[in-house]
């Protein structure tokens, strides 16, 4: 193995976004993409007031969230019916391949940092429309 390709650590300051297939923006964190890591990525997404993503699930990786601000509402399983609303401070998980969609309700923006065991940033988002008429608008 030569010196150049030896893994090494790396800093990452969120600076510039991308579109998600989930209908929302991220910002660039730790991904695959960005520093070559193999098993994990996180990075930060701001849910403006209104803001709500697409229903989609992450069909082979668990995902982690924690909320830095504000709060977010998200719908789950098969057909969206069980709701959740993730509160500053707090914590959310949610396994491989459970159908989700969060929201943001509220009058203010919400930012979280998401996690998941999927090193590329959008390779394991499976998006399911036929779900979005369980959430109102």
């Amino acid at each position: 193995m030569s010196l150049s390709s030896k893994p090494t650590c790396r800093l990452v300051r969120p600076g510039n976004t991308y579109a998600g297939k989930q209908g929302l923006n991220y910002f660039e964190g730790i991904a695959a993409e960005t520093v070559g890591s193999t098993g994990i990525c996180m990075h930060l997404l701001t849910i403006p007031s209104g803001g709500r993503a697409k229903a989609h699930l992450h069909a082979s990786h668990e995902t982690a969230i924690y909320a830095i601000s504000g709060e977010t509402h998200c719908w789950f399983g098969d057909q969206l019916e069980e709701h959740v609303i993730v509160h500053e401070g707090e914590m959310f998980y949610i396994p491989a391949g459970v159908p989700h969609l969060p929201a943001n309700l509220s009058d203010r923006p919400a930012t979280v940092v998401i996690a998941r065991t999927d090193p590329n940033e959008q390779e394991s988002v499976v998006l399911l429309p036929d779900l979005e008429r369980y959430v109102p608008s």
